[in-house]
């Protein structure tokens, strides 16, 4: 959350959100998947801020809709998910309709 807040504010101390100041100034795509839960309040605003310029926040929430059988298929659930925002081709988890 500390880097998530860091983006959302501009405060640019490390690499990473060196990076992700870049990425939002040339206007290109930014996903952020933060895992840290519960959320607060600060959480959630830092995260609405962000969402209402155009970013994408992603929590790697587990999928188990599609029964998967190992960790590495949840993993690679999440994964797919990012691929598919960015718009690369990936195989790494069952589509819809093709089960």
């Amino acid at each position: 959350m500390k880097t998530l807040a860091g983006i959302a504010n501009g405060l640019e101390t490390n690499l990473v959100i060196r990076a992700a100041g870049v990425t939002l100034k040339e206007q290109r795509k930014l996903i952020l998947l933060p895992r840290e839960t519960p959320l607060t309040p600060i959480h959630l605003e830092n995260m609405l801020k962000l969402s209402r310029i155009g970013v994408v926040i992603m929590p790697p929430v587990p999928a188990f809709y599609n029964k998967p059988k190992s960790i590495d298929e949840i993993v690679n659930h999440t994964i797919a998910r990012v691929l598919d925002h960015l718009r690369i081709d990936n195989d790494l988890t069952k589509r819809w309709g093709n089960t």
